[in-house]
């Protein structure tokens, strides 16, 4: 199986480049299992699509303003991208530089403080940064929001918000869980009213997230680490909503990520999902049968992306392109800043 198997023509006006005024207003791609037509519906409109006793779950990670600039000794500019934060006020991160800072040179930042470069690790640095106070909060005052690559624009005030779903309360992200920036505090309480629970994994994207497939055949690719955490209450949620019959549905690829990181086979030979706190590279494509949830919101995907993949191997790669091939004819949004799509499992896996 190639990359190239999951590569689809995209329209460069289609790749969003700012929210919607209103979160629940962007269009809902329902893509119903089988041979079932596609429906072109609103993100407000997902009420109609759950039931009560089903299980929203969301990841409840928060983005790190983790980019910051400075210059090296020698005067040259520096970008840093904070990959993840570490004890002792150091973190990994991605250093873009004209020339590679070495081992114990220093970079002063424009936010004041200054940041050494302790040592690297292929393509990130380890950094230890100079600045008054913990790093996780002088950041909140001096980073700057790491919008994806593909959208060109600076970030303004409103992404300080928008970039952030309405559920966020654990710092560690570089990446904003997409799907999850689609619900507001309106259809959350229309979801509750009906009867819908809810259910939060904490996993924090990585910058990784964005970079590109670098081999053809993908049984050769390598995935970045995540760090993530299943709780034991979210796993009490899971099984009293299978018992009662009810519909596990994953808000974003990292939930399904984390779900499945954390799913165990038992020795009866089925699979169970247990507590885990930890690193997860799972590479998800088709082939992989998802067993942990029954239904999944997602936005769209890059072309060749291992996440692209990911909702292929739930709901059928050439039913995937087929919907993807609707959506661009459709005018929908792409990206994080975009459109959705309901996704239900395939059912020839």
């Amino acid at each position: 199986m190639k990359k190239s198997d999951f590569h689809f023509e995209l329209p460069e006006a289609l790749i969003a480049q700012a929210p919607l005024p209103e979160r629940s207003a962007s269009r809902l791609l329902v893509v119903p299992p089988g041979d079932a037509p596609f429906a072109d519906r609103h993100v407000r409109d997902l009420p109609a699509w759950v039931q009560p006793g089903d299980l929203l779950v969301f990841n409840d990670t928060r983005v790190i303003p983790a980019r910051l600039f400075g210059q090296k000794e020698s005067g040259g500019r520096v970008e840093i991208l904070i990959e993840r934060l570490l004890p002792d006020n150091a973190a990994r991160a991605q250093v873009g530089a004209s020339k590679s800072p070495k081992p114990g040179s220093r970079i002063q930042l424009d936010a004041g403080g200054e940041a050494e470069v302790v040592g690297r690790d292929g393509e990130f640095y380890q950094l230890r940064f100079h600045v008054p106070g913990a790093l996780e909060s002088w950041l909140q005052k001096a980073g700057r929001l790491p919008l994806p690559p593909y959208i060109q624009r600076a970030p303004g005030q409103d992404d300080d918000e928008r970039y952030q779903t309405v559920f966020a309360r654990e710092l560690g992200a570089v990446a904003a869980p997409t799907a999850g920036l689609h619900f507001d505090d309106a259809l959350l309480a229309t979801l509750r009213e009906q009867g819908v629970e809810f259910g939060h994994v904490t996993l924090h994207v990585g910058a990784g997230t964005f970079q590109p497939m670098r081999v053809d055949n993908i049984h050769d690719h390598h995935m970045h680490s995540e760090w993530l955490n299943v709780g034991a209450a979210l796993v009490e949620q899971v099984r009293a909503t299978r018992a009662r019959g009810g519909r596990v549905v994953a808000v974003g690829t990292t939930v399904v990520r984390a779900l499945e990181s954390a799913t165990r086979r038992t020795e009866a030979g089925d699979s169970e999902l247990q507590p885990f706190a930890g690193e997860t590279r799972i590479f998800i494509f088709p082939g992989y049968r998802i067993r942990s949830v029954d239904a999944m919101v997602t936005n769209f995907h890059l072309p060749e992306s291992t996440l692209l993949m990911l909702v292929s191997a739930f709901a059928g790669k050439d039913r995937i392109l087929a919907a993807y091939a609707h959506a661009v004819r459709e005018q929908y949004r792409f990206f994080s800043y975009g459109d959705a799509m309901l996704l239900f499992p395939d059912v020839a896996a």
